[in-house]
This record gives C-alpha cells, structure tokens and sequence, in this order.
C-alpha cells in the first residue's frame, strides 16, 4: 500500500542541494492543494545537427573570452586563486591516504544499507560537544570504518583516514537552489580513536579550522575536456581520499506527493574509482537518515560497517543522556 518515487539527477544537472530543491516540483506542503491551470506550452523542436554544432562552437567560443578576460586583469585572477589555493591544497595536496582495503576499484554493483536517527537528537549531541551535526555524521562514518577493517584483520591503531567531503556554495534560500555550485573538503577521520566522544572532539576541531578557508567553485577545475578525462582515467588510482561523505539538510516539515505524505527521504550517494563505500545523510521532517551505498564485490561485509555507524551513534547518544535536553 505505499510508493516509492526514485529521483535520479546527473551531477552536470544538480548537487544535493539542487537536488533537494528539485524535489520541491513534485511535492506540495498540504495534502490537497489548491488546483491550478498550468499556462499553455508548445514544445521547441528538436534541434539540428548543425545547431548543436554552431551552439557547441558559440560555447567554446564564449568559454575563451572569458579566460583572455582574466588574462586582461591579472591582478584580480591571481588575487582569487590565492584566496582559493589553501583550501584547493588542503583537498587534493594533503599528502597520500592510508593504504588500506577501502580503495579498490569498484564494479558496477552495488550494496545499500539505511540507518535511521531522529535529527533532533543528533543536534543534541553536535551541541553538547561544541560540533556541528556534520561533525557527527563523520563520527559514525568514522565508527562504522573502524569496524569494518577491525573485521577484516586490519590494523586501526593511530590510523587517519581521510575523508571527501563536498561543500556547498549555494548562496539560494533553502529550496531555490539551481545547478551543481560546490566545492570540496578533505576530513580527517581518527579511526583509531576508539572513544567516539573524543573522536567527535577532534573531528570538530578540525573541520573548524578547515571551515575557515576560502573554497573556489570544483566545476572551474573540471571544465576542461582534457582535464576531465585524465580525471576519469586516473580516478580509480587515486590516493588522495579514502571514502566519500556528504551531508544534505533536507525539508524541515512533512511534504506530501499526490495527496499522500512522505514518510521519508534519503539520498543515495554516487561512488566511483577506487572509493567502495560512500555515506549520505537527509534530514527530513526531524529525521535523519544515514544512508550507505558499497561497491558490492570489494565490500560484501557491509552490515559490519553499519553495525559499526550504529554503535557510533549510540554511544554519542549515551554520552549526552544525563544532560538535560537544551531549549530552542
């Protein structure tokens, strides 16, 4: 008696927080809106092979004045790319990622795997810690990691892993926003802190600091076809970056789609390369749900990474029991 409605968006199309706007088209605040007559529309035809061509070469061409207008005001160029490099550097120059069996190259299959929290409460113990809700999401991610190499033989003791983190630039009101306008963070993750309080702490430390740098836009490093596809070619030998995550805040009110309500939403994260597990997380309506998409052949274990992420929260949630619950 229930349906689902899978919403896919390639990433030229929308980020997470576009995406998240987009849901907003099909879904309405009330379970009977108002009707309304959609104003008449008549369908362009479908364009020629040689108005792609001539629309392709006016893009190319649009594309190389801009960069001989940078070149015009070298000052300017130059004084953005030096706020932009600290942040740049610290995503992709950070030094080489721990060797460990969380990078190899994926498949084409894939395993998915949902934990459900109350976001009210994860605000409780970001709070509590002096941490963002963010901060506690690479908690549990971190939680879930550890156990996963615990289970495989591996060792954790004083390991880091690092963690890519997008991060949104979208200037847009929540649910106005349009486009993939975002850049990128590299979190360290203390695996091998088996305290998830004191993990928290350092997490939070960290992504603090790393807050304060200017970020410039990733689509301005990617708009380069040649750019793109060594990118591509080398993706799956990269060894910069461990495991994905990215955080998304969700409607906070109940949402209805053709008169029914909406239990939930949850995203489900994109993984490529050698990265074989990758984490989402959606509030909605005072959830929120963590999601985890493997690669299916190099991570067949990935109920031990989820009993992992669930001990994590528990225990962050333990940790703030006997504290009185804060006014908003």
């Amino acid at each position: 008696g229930r349906v689902g409605l899978f919403m896919k968006l390639h990433h030229a199309i929308a980020d997470g927080v576009a995406g998240v706007a987009a849901l907003g088209a099909f879904v309405d605040l009330v379970p009977d809106p108002p009707g309304t007559s959609a104003p008449p529309w008549t369908p362009a035809p479908m364009p020629s092979t040689r108005a792609l061509l001539a629309d392709n070469l006016r893009r190319q061409f649009d594309a190389l004045c801009r960069a001989f207008t940078g070149l015009d005001h070298p000052v300017d160029s130059a004084r953005r790319a030096r706020r932009g490099w600290p942040a740049l550097r610290g995503a992709f120059t950070g030094g080489r990622a721990p060797r460990t069996s969380l990078n190899r190259r994926v498949g084409w299959h894939r395993g998915f795997a949902l934990i459900r929290s109350d976001l009210d409460l994860v605000k409780r113990i970001a709070h509590a810690h002096d941490a963002k809700v963010n901060d506690v999401l690479m908690v549990v991610l971190a939680g879930g990691l550890r156990e996963l190499l615990l289970g495989r033989g591996e060792r954790v003791d004083g390991l880091v892993l690092r963690a890519f983190v997008p991060v949104s630039l979208h200037a847009e009101q929540p649910g106005q926003a349009r486009g993939n306008l975002g850049g990128a963070m590299a979190v360290p993750l203390p695996v091998g802190e088996p305290d998830d309080a004191r993990r928290l702490g350092l997490i939070a430390a960290e992504t603090a600091e790393r807050k304060k740098k200017r970020r410039p836009q990733g689509g301005t490093l990617f708009r380069s076809v040649p750019i793109q596809r060594a990118f591509l070619r080398l993706a799956p030998h990269q060894h910069l970056m461990n495991t994905y995550a990215t955080n998304v805040p969700g409607p906070p009110v109940p949402l209805y789609f053709a008169g029914a309500r909406v239990l939930e939403v949850f995203p489900i994260v994109p993984i490529l390369g050698n990265l074989s597990i990758g984490v989402g997380a959606l509030s909605y309506a005072g959830q929120f749900n963590i999601t985890t998409v493997a690669d299916r052949e190099t991570c067949p274990d990935l109920e031990v990474f989820v009993e992992g992420a669930r001990r994590s929260l528990n225990a962050l949630a333990d940790s703030i029991s006997s504290r009185p619950a804060s006014r908003r």
